[in-house]
């Protein structure tokens, strides 16, 4: 779920150059291929990368999503300086040693901070993006203070804000945040809670609507 709510979160005009920053089997790309221009998926796993690859293709749009395999963490070896409008960011949540432990080397890499830290993933969006350019990130609350630090160090401003909840009565568990290259720290928007359940357990209308009515 994460991976489609930050897919939903950012606005886009179809105009955007769009890199994505740990794409895994490439499900951002294919959820806003019709939207953007150009979408760069970026992965370090060799079978992951494989696998978004395959996925553009039989979806029909490898023309407008290139997958590379690499460490964004050396990012001149894998996009050019400046070049992006908009860098989505699903990072790994947790530092080494906190979380829960998964057994599944993939998964642990996925969830805690093994090849890739929360500085390392800002550094590589400003790197991407133009002036002006947004990154659109999703996260866990805890950290939010650590992420705005990471922010302001490589010159963004959260612009928009959003809390996401499992249901009304529970704290957030996600956040969503996009930030603006260069903007003035002023002016940052928080739009009301995302809640994924209602209390008897059912998906929220809005839930619904983001997922088409599938779920």
């Amino acid at each position: 779920m994460d991976a489609v709510l930050l897919a939903h979160f950012p606005r886009l005009t179809g105009r955007e150059r769009v890199l994505d920053l740990g794409t895994g089997a490439g499900v951002i790309p294919l959820l806003i291929v019709d939207e953007v221009r150009e979408v760069l998926a970026v992965e370090l796993n060799s079978a992951q990368a494989a696998l978004a690859v395959r996925n553009a293709a039989l979806n029909g749009v490898s023309e407008k999503i290139t997958v590379r395999e690499g460490d964004y963490r050396d990012p001149p070896a894998l996009f050019v300086f400046e070049s992006f409008d908009l860098v989505f960011a699903n990072p790994p949540y947790y530092p080494v040693g906190c979380g829960a432990v998964s057994t599944c080397a993939g998964r642990a890499a996925a969830r805690h901070e093994i090849t890739a830290t929360l500085a390392d993933t800002v550094r590589a969006s400003a790197y991407a993006l133009r002036f002006g350019g947004r990154l659109a990130m999703v996260h866990i609350p805890e950290r939010l203070g650590e992420i705005i630090c990471a922010l302001h160090r490589e010159c963004f401003a959260v612009k928009r804000m959003r809390l996401v909840q499992p249901r009304p009565d529970k704290a957030p568990n996600l956040v969503l945040l996009e930030a603006v290259k260069g903007a003035s720290l002023t002016g940052m928007r928080h739009l009301p809670p995302l809640i994924v359940r209602t209390a008897d357990g059912r998906y929220t209308d809005e839930i619904r609507h983001i997922y088409g009515g599938s779920v």
